[in-house]
């Protein structure tokens, strides 16, 4: 990681055609100025990590048809009784 200093006005230049400049600095916040092509994304970093969170809660999930024969099939599946419903409960 590269740490630099800039004052409002002062830029710095990635690669040939990426420039950031610092337009102001007030109080803890600092607003930047970017320069970019079109083809090349640029964003907040916390959408980044909340859209692998949500594609990585999605990977875990259970498929829709697996809930559906889980709890009694689904329509193009027969009607078959889940195991856990023939088991009769326990009072207690």
């Amino acid at each position: 990681m590269l740490i630099l200093q800039r004052k409002p006005g002062e830029s710095l230049v990635i690669g040939e055609d990426i420039s950031i400049t610092v337009v102001s600095v007030d109080g803890g916040r600092v607003r930047l100025a970017i320069s970019a092509p079109q083809d090349v994304p640029i964003l907040r970093s916390e959408l980044v990590d909340a859209t692998a969170a949500n594609r990585d809660s999605a990977a875990g999930e259970t498929a829709p048809v697996e809930l559906l024969d889980l709890f009694g099939g689904s329509p193009e599946h027969s009607h078959q009784t889940p195991p856990s419903a023939k088991t009769p409960r326990k009072e207690v």
